[in-house]
């Protein structure tokens, strides 16, 4: 297939353009390659999709409605993967234009460049985040999520809500994919596994909130990106048995659905360090903080109908992949670490 995956400079869309050029699809990538973190990362997860021959790039701005119609119509894509986004919750309490403009425009280009041209299938990430304050776990796509606790996580869910409404008008068939907790080699600095790691390298102390105490559904992103391409290779398709008198938030009479794409377990950040101490062979200095405003206590994926529907289940472990993260880790920053980040995200 040709696709466009938007994104393609950042950490899970770097993945999935590597799985599908390895399968043999041809893939434009789109990113704007800001300095929410550092570019230098960016250029060089870019540098080795640069070595697939049939990869192609092109630096745009989702909000840019000219240049994106333009993409859309000289492109041919069968199907597209929509991964690009302003991420992180912290950084949205701060700047939350920057949100609307990629997250909320952007994604409407997208949606509207996927109608005009006969696009197959649109799969769009979404997040964990848009449980919010919801605490009856596992969470599950088909409890409702109306209360988001960030502003990344409004714009989130507003994504899958113009998705459903463009399945409905216009036949488009349309996949999100709620993402738990990823983490894994290339991931964001402002992540914080890449953040603990750099400090307990360099014997500085570690900001741990919650006190430790948040459960987070921590998701190697080999296990996401087998997602998205599983549900990218079943285009969504109208519920037989949708009921109006009891909607599903999950399925529709349009052709749309949501999975959760977790490791079906939660993992106390506390044994989170453990492991990553074990794999660095070194203690945290910790300092112990409370909750940060926006973030959600715990998460806890009900990846079922994923595995029903798609064929695909995650399953790494954390004590596989913060392992391979730290070997990652070590032999791209052998001359030290990466510059401190803006924010802190847990995820």
């Amino acid at each position: 297939m040709k696709l466009l995956l938007t994104g393609a400079a950042g950490f899970i869309g770097f993945h999935t353009a590597r799985r599908l050029l390895e399968r043999g699809d041809e893939v434009v990538g789109l990113d704007n390659l800001n300095d929410y973190y550092d570019p230098t990362l960016k250029e060089a997860r870019l540098a080795i999709l640069r070595g697939y021959e049939r990869f192609s790039f092109e630096k745009l701005e989702l909000a840019d409605r000219p240049a994106m119609d333009a993409l859309f119509a000289r492109g041919g894509f069968q199907r597209v993967v929509h991964l690009a986004a302003q991420a992180g919750v912290r950084y949205s309490l701060t700047n939350p234009h920057a949100y609307v403009d990629s997250n909320v425009t952007g994604t409407l280009h997208v949606l509207e460049g996927c109608r005009y041209n006969k696009v197959e299938h649109l799969v769009f990430a979404s997040t964990s985040s848009v449980y919010g304050a919801n605490t009856r776990m596992p969470f599950t796509p088909h409890q409702h999520a109306e209360h988001p606790l960030s502003f990344y996580a409004a714009t989130k869910k507003a994504n899958e809500m113009m998705a459903h409404t463009y399945a409905y008008l216009y036949g488009l068939p349309v996949t999100g994919l709620r993402f738990f907790t990823v983490y894994g080699p290339w991931g964001r600095p402002d992540m914080a596994l890449f953040l603990f790691t750099r400090n307990i390298l360099a014997g500085k102390p570690i900001d741990v909130f919650n006190y430790g105490h948040h459960k987070r559904d921590f998701t190697y992103v080999d296990d996401i990106v087998g997602g998205v391409v599983a549900a990218l290779d079943h285009p969504a398709t109208p519920a037989a048995d949708w009921n109006s008198d009891a909607p599903d938030p999950a399925t529709s009479v349009a052709p749309y659905r949501l999975y959760n794409i977790g490791n079906n377990r939660s993992v106390e950040l506390r044994r989170y360090i453990e492991v990553l101490e074990e794999c660095l062979g070194r203690k945290a200095e910790m300092n112990l903080l409370p909750l940060q405003t926006g973030d959600v206590p715990d998460t806890w994926a009900d990846a079922e109908d994923l595995v029903r529907d798609v064929g695909y289940r995650p399953d790494t472990p954390v004590e596989v992949g913060i392992k391979r993260f730290v070997e990652w880790y070590l032999d791209y920053y052998k001359d030290g670490g990466p510059a401190e980040p803006k924010v802190t995200n847990l995820g």
